[in-house]
């Protein structure tokens, strides 16, 4: 898939998640920095139930609009951390603590910013 479909695809995901009040989404571009996706978006649910509507949501709008589904859903059970993995962009949905915990945006971008 060309980069330039992957970020209308990222800006879908994206608009979804905003319309459905996700907090802090960021797009995270990791092309040179790893082979499992060229973009992440990430978002913060403020809960379990919050996360569910907004991964429904986000499959929902790239269906509708794009006619795509994701290769594989993680996390749907325990709603902490949700990833939609759709090959070239991953969506992942996590709750605020996890989020921090994990700081994916950090670990993405490491090596890339000069001391």
């Amino acid at each position: 898939m060309k980069l330039e479909e992957i970020d209308r695809l990222a800006s879908v995901a994206v608009d979804a998640l905003e319309e459905k009040k996700a907090v802090d989404v960021e797009v995270l571009k990791v092309t040179t920095k790893t082979t499992l996706a060229d973009i992440f978006v990430v978002a913060t649910g403020t809960s379990n139930t919050h996360i569910k509507t907004l991964a429904d949501f986000v499959e929902e709008k790239l269906k509708e609009i794009h006619n795509i589904t994701p290769h594989h859903i993680e996390g749907l059970d325990a709603r902490n951390w949700v990833l939609l993995d759709y090959g070239d962009l991953v969506v992942h949905l996590m709750l605020e603590e996890d989020r921090m915990f994990y700081n994916l945006e950090s670990l993405w971008r490491l090596g890339t910013q000069r001391p």
